[in-house]
């Protein structure tokens, strides 16, 4: 391993996000730029609708959603309206532009478990101002392998011969695995960027451990074994680096004068907000310092 890295917790009222990228030392894990933890939390019905995550923009990236509980409705400037459940993908492509919102409408009405993963992918030279799109697939579409007391999920990219239907730009794999105490689950070393963050139980990864929470980012040129200490869920990702990303709020660019375009494009609503979500947003942030760090879960 490289580096561990223990998420930092981000109060939103009704539950808990947890920050893992970007980091002060270590960015990027391949294209990789974002990565929350939401939850775990059993929410309440009724929680406060200031949880939800009010229409915002985005450049030069494409958005994840993978939940392990709950559901999240998504909205956006493309005219998508899609709920995402648990084993399901979200995948959204911001290229040149897209707003979105995510609102808790379910869970808030009845109440229930919530926990995911938001990740960013940061579009690879060539591909940062193509189009805007989203796409939905059903947690039977994705592939699935099993070993000795594991079970993976290939959420996107390729991985050991196994490739997934979701759309990618450049060369990465996520992956979904679950372990039974005393499995072992082993990561190739194809790609020259690799993480693996726990989300639950404890592992090992080529004998130190890694607690939940934690991201360990691995060394390239040689296959990683996780071990699972107890019974565990764990996703590991990575992939091929698209070069040097700013980071700026919700905008992702190689270029600082497209992320300034970006942020005076939102200021003076030039951007146009989600078909079926247009009443509210989320304005502008003032700059406090060089940068400002993106939305909770955004």
């Amino acid at each position: 391993m490289e580096l561990v890295i223990r998420q930092r917790s981000r109060d939103l009222g009704a539950f808990e996000v947890g920050r893992v990228l970007p980091f002060a030392q270590r960015r990027m894990v391949g294209p990789y730029i974002f990565f929350d933890r939401m939850g775990p939390k059993d929410l309440a019905p009724g929680f406060p609708r200031e949880a939800d995550v009010r229409p915002h923009p985005h450049i030069g990236l494409s958005t994840i959603t993978y939940l392990f509980e709950g559901e999240i409705m998504h909205r956006d400037s493309v005219g998508s309206e899609q709920s995402i459940r648990p084993g399901e993908v979200n995948w959204m492509t911001a290229g040149r532009g897209i707003t979105h919102s995510e609102r808790f409408e379910e869970l808030r009405a009845h109440g229930g478990p919530l926990d995911g993963i938001q990740a960013w992918v940061a579009l690879p030279d060539g591909r940062e101002e193509t189009d805007p799109g989203f796409w939905h697939y059903a947690s039977g579409a994705l592939p699935v392998f099993e070993g000795d007391g594991l079970v993976g999920r290939l959420i996107a990219g390729r991985l050991a011969g196994v490739e997934s239907p979701v759309k990618v730009d450049s060369p990465q794999f996520y992956v979904h695995w679950q372990l039974h105490a005393g499995s072992r689950a082993s990561l190739p070393a194809e790609y020259s960027e690799r993480a693996v963050y726990v989300v639950s139980g404890a592992v090992e990864v080529d004998g130190q451990r890694v607690e939940p929470g934690s991201m360990a980012v691995l060394a390239a040129g040689k296959a990683a074994t996780v071990a699972a200490l107890d019974d565990a869920v764990v996703m590991a990702l990575g992939g091929e680096p698209v070069g040097p990303r700013y980071i700026d709020w919700n905008f992702v660019s190689s270029s600082k004068e497209r992320i300034e375009q970006a942020r005076a494009d939102w200021a003076a609503g030039r951007m146009k907000l989600p078909d079926l979500d247009d009443h509210e947003f989320i304005p502008l942030p003032p700059r406090l310092g060089r940068l400002v760090e993106p939305e909770p879960m955004s």
